[in-house]
């Protein structure tokens, strides 16, 4: 590059974007983002930003002769008003798995597909992938249309239940799925020990499968999900049969993942675990999208005032007394005659009353902290909700 130059560094979703001015001999001088990591050149100011980066097309151009191209930076995976139905029964009735899907995963980040039993999160990977075909609307991986063979070739899939032949070995078993994404012994041969180490099964390369539990399985298939170096990552279910070690491992290997820009969309019931690896989620009910965000907003939108857990020396009926007629969330004596109560006030002062109406009545109190709401307590609710207006209509 010219040595007029101006770089400063910014960051979008653990990507480090570079603000610099191109050489007169390209055409006119304006500001371009470059995204480090992948590559990639873009117009500075004509980009959305929403957790990640949006970017327009432009045509192919080269820099200083070196033949370097400016690209857009496409989503991992775009969804629009997606619809898949399918008929079933004697009288061919229509069944609509989903309906109007909508959502956008930017690369590099850990995406999160949330919801009940059929909500229609595994037909929506399916069809992403290509394995049964959508009825409307489109939907895109890595820059190219669900189900396009370049594009699945850069996708490392992890099924719900992996079935793996009984006679293979953990090391045979990579050795099959290599071969099948294309890769040559040699490729194979040196990522193979250092995946069943990262998945936590470096002692048992060697012993039959049809010895493993689900959960050794589950890393496993994790590892030939890994094995062909995708970008992109789709898990259902990925740590479902795992103990809390196994558990441990994928998120440690996830994580890694991200720091190395690889993008991972996870479908998952267990809502602890997503809380702890994902930066957003999606929620999927009978086929619609619920709610997208960052979890810890999604949490934030599905609760009002302060959540306030107190523990006092004081029996169940003195408490009470002294707390009148504020909503009481929960309430439990401990074994050590302690006496716990969740309370839900509407704001700062309101605490502060609380407290004051306790130590007036002469309560001790033992122990005082605001409760996090949780993912899983934001999902709860938010089906709650529906349950009540669906109750309504009836």
């Amino acid at each position: 590059m010219a040595s007029r130059n101006r770089i400063t560094p910014e960051t979008t979703s653990g990507i480090w974007w570079y603000d610099f001015r191109l050489p007169l001999s390209v055409g006119r001088n304006k500001a371009w983002a470059v995204p480090a990591s992948a590559g990639l050149v873009t117009r500075a100011g004509t980009a959305k930003t929403c957790s990640g980066l949006q970017c327009l097309f432009l045509p192919t151009m080269l820099l200083n002769n070196r033949h370097e191209r400016i690209m857009t930076l496409d989503a991992a995976i775009e969804v629009r008003d997606l619809t898949k139905s399918y008929r079933s029964g004697l009288l061919r009735r229509r069944f609509e798995a989903l309906r109007g899907v909508s959502l956008r995963v930017e690369r590099g980040e850990i995406f999160g597909l949330l919801g009940p039993n059929g909500a229609g999160k595994t037909t929506l990977i399916k069809v992403l992938l290509g394995i049964v075909r959508r009825s409307g609307g489109s939907a895109t991986l890595l820059g190219r249309s669900a189900g396009d063979r370049a594009g699945r070739m850069k996708v490392g899939y992890l099924p719900e239940n992996l079935r793996i032949a009984n006679h293979h070995t953990a090391l045979t078993a990579l050795e099959y799925y290599g071969k099948l994404s294309g890769l040559s012994w040699q490729e194979i041969k040196s990522e193979r020990f250092r995946l069943l180490e990262s998945v936590g099964l470096a002692d048992r390369t060697r012993e039959s499968v049809k010895k493993f539990s689900k959960g050794m399985l589950q890393r496993l298939g994790l590892a030939q999900a890994l094995l062909h170096d995708p970008e992109l990552l789709i898990l259902d279910e990925p740590t479902d049969g795992l103990d809390p070690v196994g558990r441990s491992h994928v998120r440690n290997v996830l994580t890694q993942l991200k720091t190395q820009g690889k993008t991972v969309f996870l479908n998952s019931h267990m809502l602890q675990e997503v809380e702890l690896i994902c930066d957003r989620v999606a929620i999927l009910d009978r086929g619609l999208v619920k709610a997208v965000g960052d979890v810890h907003e999604l949490a934030g939108e599905q609760t009002e005032g302060v959540e306030l857990e107190i523990v006092v020396a004081a029996s169940e009926d003195v408490v009470r007394a002294s707390l009148g007629a504020r909503d009481i969330a929960s309430c439990r004596t401990d074994r050590d005659g302690t006496y716990r109560v969740v309370i839900q006030l509407a704001d700062q002062a309101a605490v502060d009353h609380c407290i004051d109406d306790l130590r007036a009545s002469g309560i001790s109190i033992v122990g005082l902290s605001r409760r996090r709401i949780t993912l899983e307590d934001a999902f709860l609710k938010l089906f709650a909700e529906d349950a009540e207006v669906v109750g309504s209509r009836t």
